[in-house]
């Protein structure tokens, strides 16, 4: 963590508040309108509850994507696309964002906008800034705040969201909307929470801002042969389709995309669901980091423009969180980074556990089970 933001955060909440206002003032805010903004700033609990306990992420892809990508929300995903029509089209033209990409975030980040959070938004980004851990993502997000409420996009006493500090039907932080907000109804506005092809509209120049590559694909189902070497799957490598095809991967429906280069991605190894994951798929890691949330999120979305439900499997069977805590330990203490020992199954331990299974002689497609523990 950067000194300065050590210096910036914990201590007496109100000698915090004072810090920002400060801060706010000489960067050229007026006086006044930062005094209203801050008023009723307050710690809130609940936000510090929620950022330590996000145990859904220890679901298995299947659990998590079964659970999350219901026949209301493929009903409901297809009717606002309908409903949308001309501000996807535009979005295509404009932005080269797919439709079912932006869908699918709409549905599983608030129900098509339905439920957007009920945390007030300045005091989730205040709590979060003031708390030590993660101070140099929160702080700037208060700024950002009071720049919007400087145009009139952001009520400090009613605008509320997610526990993080996201607002909108997209949940986007104050920063991104600062940077890719879009008045995409026309009324002179940004607003998030109450207008579609402005949330929408705001998240395309944001994905396309994050390197989305026009017309091309994220994911796409595929079938892998047995004899497959498994030590070449996972988002750490990386092949021409050429290559793959001659491997014997191909395309469950229609083709492998050609021209580009693609991981086969075994979300729960390599006797369950298989997929290609084009470049576009890397671009969802920087709207969320949990492997399990993007995978469904790019699986969704391909349901959304028609890809029939994936072929299950039947994955061996995984860890559970405490399992997967000694695990992590295990590969720690042989010197992989599997980041934080938290029971989850995120990108780094996959990439530690297959380097393992290769170094054991077992099938190196990063899905743990008792068997690696057991040789661990």
């Amino acid at each position: 963590m950067p000194l300065a933001a050590q210096a910036q955060c914990g201590g007496s909440f109100d000698s915090f508040v004072a810090g920002i206002r400060d801060e706010a003032i000489a960067r050229g805010h007026d006086p006044a309108r930062v005094k209203s903004f801050l008023a009723g700033a307050r710690i809130d609990k609940k936000v510090l509850g929620a950022d330590r306990s996000q145990g859904v992420f220890r679901k298995t892809f299947l659990e998590f994507s079964q659970s999350l990508i219901s026949k209301n929300r493929l009903v409901t995903g297809k009717s606002r696309a309908e409903t949308y029509a001309a501000t996807f089209d535009r979005i295509e033209r404009e932005y080269g964002v797919s439709r079912g990409v932006l869908l699918a975030f709409w549905g599983l980040e608030t129900d098509f906008g339905q439920v957007q959070g009920d945390y007030n938004t300045l005091n989730a980004l205040m709590t979060l800034a003031h708390d030590c851990r993660r101070p140099e993502l929160f702080r700037p997000q208060v700024f950002a705040a009071l720049e919007l409420y400087g145009r009139g996009d952001f009520d400090p006493a009613q605008t509320k969201g997610a526990w993080a500090g996201e607002i909108g039907q997209v949940q986007m932080l104050p920063d991104d909307i600062l940077r890719n907000g879009i008045d995409g109804d026309g009324d002179g506005h940004v607003d998030m929470k109450g207008s579609s092809p402005d949330a929408l509209m705001s998240a395309a120049k944001m994905l396309k801002g994050l390197g989305w590559r026009a017309g091309e694909p994220w994911l796409q189902e595929v079938v892998v042969p047995a004899g497959l070497d498994w030590s070449k799957t996972g988002l750490n490598h990386e092949l021409p389709t050429s290559d793959w095809a001659a491997m014997g991967v191909t395309a469950r429906n229609g083709a492998l995309a050609r021209g580009l280069q693609g991981s086969v991605l075994l979300p729960m190894g390599r006797k369950g669901p298989a997929f290609m994951a084009y470049p576009n798929f890397r671009i969802y890691f920087e709207w969320n980091k949990s492997f399990i949330y993007v995978t469904t999120a790019a699986y969704f979305a391909t349901r959304l423009e028609g890809a029939p439900v994936m072929d299950a499997g039947s994955p061996e069977k995984g860890l559970g969180p405490d399992e997967m805590k000694r695990l992590q330990e295990k590969l720690a203490a042989r010197g992989h980074d599997v980041g934080k020992i938290d029971g989850i199954l995120g990108e780094k331990t996959r990439e530690a556990v297959q380097t393992e299974q290769e170094r054991l002689g077992l099938p190196a497609d990063a899905w743990p089970t008792r068997a690696l523990l057991d040789a661990l």
